[in-house]
């Protein structure tokens, strides 16, 4: 996906809330802000937000001094996630369809998302989630809800490369991976995070806190980036991502990196930007698994 020129407002108030939520006195805020105003006039426009988003993270550590200005943010959410897993399971054992509710569920844990939302109710978005009054997802508009195809890819599968997104919402992945693990016990899973922070994505560290080691090989993609840029990525991680006989992609960060790719790819993500949405053709708020098929995914509106 490229960057439309209503990201760029987005890549100041980026900065600027890494740069209060990692301490920086006023100073330091402006400083940094310079250096995003320096860096903006030569980003290309056919490069994915992402890439900016990588400068300016590592802009606020290099001024700031603080590499993981998110930790206590994640630390938070991975400690409420968890603490409603048995919840989440439950819900999942009660349904009648497992798999289709653990998916529904995987993508609605990426509401816990600091990147798009600087503030957020996680316990106010989580219950609407959880709610049994939850008004139900168009699953047929717009083709945006394409689960026949994600069960077809599963049952073919004996790899699976999962691209983690935020802290805390790898628990609702774990969820999914539970199900699928129970369901399909010789399917291979790699759960990729990231190997350096990048606003709340996942690390290692999050990903043992969450037991997702329990369910899963977890690896780094190499990157430290809020997404898979691939060229940034390990080799190791490529060859993963390459061979891999099927790859499911949480959030809005790997749909921007990989929506050009050319391979199969599964994304499942809330569609929380309005760029985002209109890119795809949806409504912000809207649940989203797309089966995309290693073919330039084109703005859909317009």
């Amino acid at each position: 996906m490229k960057t439309y020129l209503d990201c760029i407002p987005c890549f100041f108030k980026q900065a600027l809330d890494a740069s209060r939520i990692a301490g920086a006195d006023a100073e330091t805020q402006r400083q940094i802000l310079n250096e995003v105003a320096r860096v903006v006039p030569e980003f290309r426009l056919d490069t994915s937000p992402p890439e900016m988003a990588r400068t300016i993270y590592r802009t606020v550590r290099e001024k700031t001094g603080v590499d993981d200005p998110y930790a206590h943010i994640k630390e938070e959410s991975n400690r409420f996630a968890l603490n409603i897993h048995d919840q989440l399971i439950r819900k999942v054992e009660n349904s009648g369809d497992p798999l289709f509710t653990a998916v529904e569920l995987a993508i609605a844990g990426n509401i816990i998302d600091y990147g798009a939302k600087n503030t957020l109710n996680v316990d106010e978005e989580l219950e609407k989630i959880l709610a049994d009054e939850q008004q139900a997802i168009e699953h047929e508009e717009a083709g945006l809800f394409q689960d026949d195809a994600f069960l077809g890819a599963l049952k073919k599968s004996k790899h699976i490369l999962y691209l983690a997104d935020n802290a805390g919402e790898i628990v609702f992945d774990r969820v999914l991976l539970e199900v699928i693990r129970q369901q399909y016990p010789h399917i291979k899973i790699w759960f990729a995070v990231k190997e350096k922070p990048a606003i709340n994505d996942a690390l290692m560290k999050d990903a043992v806190m969450c037991g997702l080691h329990e369910v899963a090989e977890v690896i780094s993609s190499g990157s430290d980036a809020p997404g898979t840029l691939l060229e940034h990525c390990s080799e190791s991680f490529l060859k993963i991502f390459k061979t891999a006989d099927m790859v499911i992609s949480k959030g809005q960060g790997n749909f921007e990196t990989l929506s050009g790719t050319d391979r199969q790819i599964f994304f499942l993500l809330l569609a929380k930007c309005p760029i985002i949405a209109d890119h795809i053709g949806c409504g912000v708020g809207d649940v989203i698994l797309l089966n995309h098929q290693g073919i330039l995914l084109e703005k859909r509106k317009g």
